[in-house]
């Protein structure tokens, strides 16, 4: 793996401005508060936290969908947002998303094969359509459907979920791009599929060469892709990251009691060491609504450790052995395990 930085985020800030009371009073929700990530070449990055954690925003921060309110988003090393036209048209290229729906992400009136065809021609990567036929081709076996002719004039409404995913895939790798988000790419199979998707990511990556952004709630999916394919774990918490390092190290023994929680409700394998790990429950099964954030740390309304001083001051996130964490209480759990 090389060491070049690919994807980096200094202190990312993104507010939405929302209307309240009958759109009469204008506030605003802070999705995605001073995230700061680096993702190297060829590198995994799994970014874990349950639904509305700003994982999604944060995503497509770093693929320069929407503008950040404050802080920076680099792709080798250059702000993303002084590029010059023709930069950021390269960076849009080797930048691309497979989205949580592969219904949804699909043009239904158009066929497999203009879907995969645009991008070759209006980039210039096949010079007619008889090259373009030729590269979705060798896409569509490249993502496990053949043969090729029994999908190149299909319609979407006339494939499978997974099927539909395979064609999201082939998109996205169909320009080589160096990055690619994969936002909840696999929520919506059948767990049956999941794996087999995962192992294709990880397949294409080795062929390849891209980085990840690997969104998902599941950890027991980050296990699977971690383990695979190596790589770190970020975990959001209301649009903070909590807990950020080595993907194997932060499951095996996780130092923030959010990431604690995240891993006990994961399923695992053996019944003895499940009901051996047990921690104590949350004190809300409510998640705060961003318009009310709990002062102190964002956790501490839910947390079963919470003290005073989580309720009046905002941890840092700070350095802790191999990674860094944003608990004032961190070292607490640095060698207590499940």
């Amino acid at each position: 793996m090389s060491s070049e930085i690919l994807i980096e985020t200094k202190n990312l800030v993104k507010e939405f401005k929302i209307r309240t009371h009958l759109g009469k009073r204008e506030s605003s929700i802070r999705a995605v508060d001073n995230v700061s990530i680096t993702i190297a070449r060829g590198e995994n990055l799994a970014l874990v936290g349950e639904s509305g954690s700003g994982k999604s925003t944060l995503g497509r921060l770093t693929l320069g969908l929407i503008k950040p309110t404050s802080g920076t988003v680099y792709y080798k090393g250059k702000d993303i947002w002084k590029m010059s036209k023709e930069d950021f048209k390269e960076f849009r290229k080797n930048a691309q998303i497979i989205h949580q729906d592969p219904y949804s992400s699909v043009n239904p009136v158009k066929t497999i094969f203009y879907t995969l065809s645009s991008p070759l021609l209006q980039h210039k990567i096949a010079r007619n359509k008889r090259e373009a036929y030729e590269m979705v081709s060798e896409l569509l076996r490249r993502v496990g459907l053949e043969p090729p002719s029994d999908f190149m004039n299909r319609y979407p409404s006339r494939m499978s979920g997974g099927q539909l995913q395979r064609i999201a895939i082939a998109r996205a790798i169909s320009l080589k791009p160096k990055y690619i988000v994969a936002d909840e790419a696999v929520s919506m199979l059948d767990a049956s599929l999941r794996l087999e998707i995962i192992d294709l990511l990880l397949d294409l990556q080795k062929e390849y060469g891209m980085s990840y952004l690997f969104i998902t709630h599941d950890l027991g999916i980050t296990r699977y892709f971690i383990f695979k394919g190596g790589g770190k774990i970020a975990v959001m918490y209301l649009g903070s990251l909590v807990e950020y390092g080595e993907g194997e190290e932060v499951i095996r023994n996780a130092y923030h009691p959010y990431t604690r929680i995240l891993v006990e409700a994961s399923p695992i394998p053996d019944p003895k060491l499940a009901r051996s790990r047990g921690l104590p429950p949350l004190r809300s099964l409510d998640i705060p609504s961003l318009t009310n954030i709990p002062s102190g740390c964002k956790f501490s309304s839910r947390c079963p450790y919470a003290q005073e001083i989580c309720e009046k001051e905002i941890p840092k996130l700070r350095k802790v052995n191999d990674r860094y964490v944003a608990c004032h209480f961190a070292e607490k759990f640095v060698k207590s395990r499940y």
